[in-house]
C-alpha cells in the first residue's frame, strides 16, 4: 500500500525501514506536518501516516479523500488531533498505536521529577564552571511523599509502580479503573488527589473533558508547592493559570514535556530563530520550571515497537488480516 508520511524525521525514516521488511509498503517521507496546505502531497496515497502535532480537521480530512486516501495511521497513541466524527462520515479508517513502550514516558516522568527534585540540570552546569556550592539544589526525600497520578492505563500504572518502589503514597485518580489499578493502589477523587498530593502526574488522554484539567481553581485546591508533571498532552494544562501559580509559589515545581502550543515549537532546530511564544519564554524564565521537547516517547524500544504496530495497521488494513487498532467517534465519547 501506499503511504504518505508527514512530519517525519531522520529516526522516523529509519525505524520505519527496518519494519518494513517484513510488510513491502511503498512509504514515502516528508517532513513538512500535514495542514490544509500541505495535503496536496498525499495526493494519490491511500494511506497517511500522521504524528501529534499534524492537524487533521475537517478541511484536510476532505482534501485526502478526494486525493485518494482510505486510511490515517498515527504513530502515535494519541488521536485527538484528528476529527473522527468527519472521518467516519468520508468513510477513512483511523487506527493508531495504543502501547509502544509505556515504560518509556513513565520512566521520562521519572527523570522530570529527580532533575527538579535534586536540580542535577543545575548543578551539572556549576560543576563544569567550576562551581562547588550547594546553595540552591537543596531537594527532598521522595520516599514518603505522596504522589498523584491522574489516569491508570498502560503508563500510568506503570509510573504509579515506579514511585511506589521509591517509597512513595502513591493516589490514583480514573474515571473508569481497572482491575489492576483497583488492586494494586488506592484510589482516590481527583479532588482529594489535588488536595493530598506533593507530586501530580498526568497520564490521561486529551478529551474535551481533560482539556485544561489543570487551571486556575485546581492549582488553588493544591498543596502549597506542589510538584506539577505533564507528560501527557500540552492542552491539559492551562499554562497562563499554571504561570501565575508558579508567581505565586502556590505551585512549587513545574516538569513539562508537552506544552499547549507546541506545534509551533517542538521537533524543529528553532535556536537560530526569536521564538515568538511569549507564554512559552515566560516559562523558561523560572528556575523551578523544566521543559522537554516531547521526548518522552523518544527510545529505541519504543520507535522500534511504533514502526511496528503502525505498518501492522496498514496491513490489516490491506489484507483484512491481523489486529487493526481503529479509533473511532464512540471510543473518544466514552473517554
Amino acid at each position: 500500500m501506499k503511504i504518505a508520511f508527514f512530519s517525519s524525521k531522520t529516526y522516523d525514516r529509519n525505524s520505519f525501514t527496518q519494519a518494513n521488511a517484513g510488510h513491502a509498503h511503498d512509504m514515502t517521507f516528508f517532513e513538512l506536518p500535514l495542514n490544509q496546505d500541505s495535503a496536496k502531497l498525499a495526493q494519490g496515497y491511500t494511506a497517511v501516516c500522521v504524528f501529534v502535532n499534524d492537524i487533521v480537521n475537517k478541511h484536510v480530512l476532505e482534501l485526502l479523500k478526494a486525493g485518494g486516501t482510505e486510511l490515517i495511521v498515527l504513530r502515535c497513541a494519541g488521536f485527538n488531533n484528528v476529527d473522527l466524527v468527519t472521518a467516519e462520515q468520508l468513510g477513512i479508517t483511523v487506527a493508531r498505536v495504543p502501547a509502544y513502550s509505556p515504560h518509556a514516558v513513565a520512566e521520562h516522568a521519572l527523570a522530570l521529577i529527580l532533575t527538579l527534585n535534586r536540580k542535577t540540570h543545575r548543578a551539572y552546569n556549576r560543576v563544569r564552571e567550576g562551581n562547588f556550592a550547594l546553595d540552591g539544589l537543596l531537594g527532598f526525600d521522595l520516599a514518603g511523599k505522596t504522589v498523584g497520578v491522574v489516569g491508570a492505563g498502560k503508563i500510568g500504572l506503570i509510573f504509579a509502580r515506579i514511585m511506589h518502589a521509591m517509597g512513595c503514597h502513591v493516589l490514583v485518580s480514573d474515571p473508569e479503573p481497572s482491575e489492576e489499578a483497583q488492586a494494586e493502589f488506592q484510589l482516590a477523587s481527583m479532588a482529594d488527589l489535588i488536595a493530598n498530593a506533593d507530586i501530580i502526574s498526568l497520564h490521561c488522554p486529551l478529551t474535551p473533558q481533560t482539556h485544561h484539567l489543570i487551571n486556575a481553581e485546581v492549582l488553588d485546591a493544591c498543596k502549597k508547592g506542589v510538584m506539577l508533571i505533564n507528560t501527557s498532552r500540552g492542552k491539559m494544562v492551562d499554562t497562563k493559570a499554571a504561570i501565575q501559580a508558579l508567581k505565586s509559589g502556590q505551585l512549587g515545581a513545574l516538569g513539562l514535556d508537552v506544552y499547549e502550543e507546541e506545534g509551533d515549537l517542538f521537533f524543529s532546530d528553532l535556536s537560530s530563530q526569536v521564538i515568538q511564544d511569549d507564554v512559552f519564554m515566560r516559562l523558561l524564565t523560572f528556575p523551578n520550571v523544566l521543559i522537554t521537547g516531547h521526548q518522552g516517547f523518544f527510545t529505541r524500544e519504543a520507535l522500534k515497537n511504533i514502526a511496528d504496530t503502525t505498518l501492522g495497521n496498514v496491513s490489516a488494513f490491506q489484507h483484512g488480516v491481523g489486529h487493526l487498532y481503529q479509533v473511532t467517534a464512540e471510543k473518544l465519547a466514552g473517554h
